[in-house]
Parts: structure tokens; C-alpha cells; sequence
């Protein structure tokens, strides 16, 4: 599923106009992107979380010369599925 898909979905199922779905997932997402960037975790029950994962500073290599380089510190969004999403998933064939 893609945005559009769920665009479309949230028109059929709450009796909105195209444009009114389209802001109401772009302002979901947004809001979620937001409270990311600020460090904050983010949790749907029942379905999932996203929260961010912070990776101190490390050498690294560059795979086509084997040099040494310095890998900056960095900060990650990560997810992480609910129970009920993990059971729901594992059901399917």
C-alpha cells in the first residue's frame, strides 16, 4: 500500500473528498516526521512503534579501497511492529 492507496481507502471509509483524505494523511504523517525529528517516540497500539536509535561515532571502511574512514555520530528512525500486528502478519500464508 502506498499513499495514494491509503488516501483513497480513508476517502471510501469516512466519507471524505479526495483533498480532505490527502491533508488528513499529510498532516498524520508530518505530525509523525516531526515528533521523530524531536527525538520523540512515536507509538499506534496494537500496531507499532517508531522511535530513534542514536550510533556513537566508529571507523568504518570504504569497501572499493579498505581505507579508514571516520563514520560521524548519527541518529535513526527505527520500527517496531505491535504484538497484534506480529500475530496478524504470521496468520497470513
Amino acid at each position: 500500500m502506498n499513499k495514494l492507496e491509503l488516501i483513497s481507502t480513508l476517502k471510501a471509509q469516512a466519507n471524505l473528498s479526495k483533498a480532505e483524505s490527502a491533508q488528513v494523511v499529510q498532516a498524520f504523517f508530518d505530525r509523525m516526521a516531526e515528533a521523530l525529528a524531536q527525538g520523540e517516540r512515536v507509538e499506534i497500539r496494537g500496531l507499532c512503534s517508531f522511535y530513534v536509535k542514536s550510533y556513537m561515532s566508529y571507523t568504518g571502511r570504504n569497501p572499493k579501497t579498505g581505507d579508514k574512514v571516520v563514520i560521524q555520530p548519527k541518529h535513526l528512525p527505527f520500527f517496531k511492529p505491535g504484538k497484534e500486528l506480529k500475530e496478524r502478519v504470521d496468520r497470513q500464508p
